[in-house]
């Protein structure tokens, strides 16, 4: 057993170790080394919090532990890059469910040492949780009470949020706005019927308070997140990580665990600055993301005039060989088709002829903050000339070849040239201003967001279908 003062250490080295992952990840050359800094840290939190003061238990905790960790290592092995956006949203409901559990065993630990005092006042033989309630004041009790319900109520729309947020990815749940008639009123109601409930259970109501007020969280989660439209996707999945932040440090003050709060905090924090930060990359209002129900359509659509013509692999290559600069754009269907390394063959020879060729990358390109980097990462693609959309956008009417690979959204021009399309006022990228556009997709559906997009019938645009690693890796030897 491990003394207090070693545990408090540890503690600090942890988060010292977390704040240099978190740093580190924003930068691709030093990622590898700040996600080791994260996965230090976690070993050496998990470790010596296991094996601290007051802590027992071992012969359940320790294969618990292990059979977690198997689990960890083979979903790591098993799940493709493509899945990534479901499995972080996935274990984002695993941490608020967490939180739940953990907040509502708090209390019946607080109601037992409350009854055992009844009876006899010196009842001094408790242990781990209990053993630390039995010490609190009664103003601490009070704080205590506070902490489980926050823990409730965040982790358990934590939790449902999640839940459909990894349905939407996946495809299992529609990605378009749904809500129950009454809309944010129902929301708003359960939200004052949770608030009205944690009052009852502060001023000493029963346990059932506590149950039915994560039960009006459940649905909240539930209905604010199907409630939110395919286009928004992105900024949930950052959200909901907020959350799930929130929702463990306000369970590391319940157990007073000095590592929780101020892991937690850290995840909530960068969290929501990641959300605002996509906000305005997508121009949406953050409060009404939060609040769900927007990312719709706001009337009926703009006529599109023309038709997709289509091109083949020897008229993109002809026009790839006469070119001088070209940007390509990845998106979804890149990482779908798993083309990143024949993406990143075709840009090694495109280099080799002394051509010009970067990469535009959207801020919410795919499902995830950062999914296409990471891709591009992989496939050993060069970090200084993979450009974020700012940095190219100016650009575009000076390039000669667009490539774009599996996106919709993020180079729709209905953004700016349709005020009643879902995405009006997105930022996106300008690619119908360079010269030719080629655009590599399997078929003529819309994207994940269901929004038809004009530049596949624009003059300067030609469609070149078919699965995108067969479609690039049919240009290579066509690329002189």
């Amino acid at each position: 057993m491990l003394g207090q003062g070693f545990v408090s250490a540890a503690a600090i080295a942890a988060s010292v170790l977390f704040i240099l992952s978190l740093g580190g990840l924003s930068n691709q050359e030093k990622a590898k080394r700040a996600v080791w800094y994260g996965i230090v840290g976690m070993a050496v939190a998990v470790f010596f919090t296991a094996f601290g003061p007051g802590i027992g238990g071992y012969w359940w905790m320790i294969p618990m532990m292990i059979i977690g960790s198997a689990i960890g290592v083979y979903v790591a092995r098993k799940v493709d890059m493509t899945e990534m956006p479901q499995l972080v949203a996935a274990l984002h409901s695993f941490v608020g469910l967490a939180a739940v559990f953990v907040a509502w065993s708090a209390d019946l630990e607080r109601r037992r040492v409350m009854a055992a005092r009844a009876i006899d006042a010196s009842v001094e033989e408790f242990s781990a949780f209990a053993a630390l309630v039995a010490t609190k004041a009664p103003d601490e009790l009070l704080f205590l009470q506070i902490e489980v319900v926050l823990g409730i109520f965040i982790g358990a729309v934590t939790f449902t949020g999640s839940v459909i947020a990894f349905g939407k990815l996946a495809g299992k749940v529609d990605g378009k706005p749904k809500q129950l008639p009454g809309g944010h009123m129902l929301n708003a109601g359960a939200a004052g019927l949770s608030l009205l409930l944690a009052i009852l259970y502060l001023n000493g109501a029963g346990f059932w308070t506590l149950l039915v007020l994560a039960a009006l969280a459940f649905f909240i989660g539930y209905h604010l997140i199907m409630g939110i439209g395919g286009a928004d996707m992105p900024v949930v999945v950052s959200m909901l990580n907020s959350y799930s932040g929130w929702a463990a440090a306000a369970i590391g003050f319940t157990l007073s665990n000095d590592l929780l709060i101020v892991t937690g905090a850290l995840v909530g924090s960068s969290g929501a600055i990641l959300s605002y930060i996509m906000c305005k990359a997508m121009n949406r209002n953050f409060i009404n993301v939060i609040l769900g129900g927007f990312g719709g359509s706001q009337g009926p659509a703009a006529e599109i005039e023309g038709e997709q013509v289509a091109i083949d692999a020897g008229g993109v290559a002809s026009a790839l060989n006469d070119a001088d600069s070209v940007v390509i754009v990845p998106g979804y269907g890149m990482a779908v088709a798993q083309a990143q390394n024949a993406v990143s063959e075709l840009t090694r020879k495109l280099r080799s002829a002394g051509k010009n060729v970067r990469f535009g990358i959207h801020p919410v390109a795919g499902r995830l903050p950062g999914h296409m980097n990471v891709l591009l990462a992989e496939a050993k693609v060069p970090y200084d000339i993979v450009l974020e959309m700012d940095e190219i956008n100016d650009d575009f009417p000076k390039t000669d070849v667009v490539i774009v690979i599996g996106s919709n959204d993020v180079v729709n021009p209905a953004a700016q040239e349709d005020p009643n399309s879902p995405i009006a006022g997105m930022p996106v990228l300008e690619v119908w201003k360079a010269k030719q556009v080629f655009v590599c997709k399997r078929g003529q559906g819309t994207g994940y967001s269901g929004i038809e997009n004009p530049l596949f019938f624009k003059d300067n645009t030609r469609m070149f279908y078919g699965d995108a690693r067969a479609s690039i890796d049919s240009l290579l030897h066509l690329v002189d």
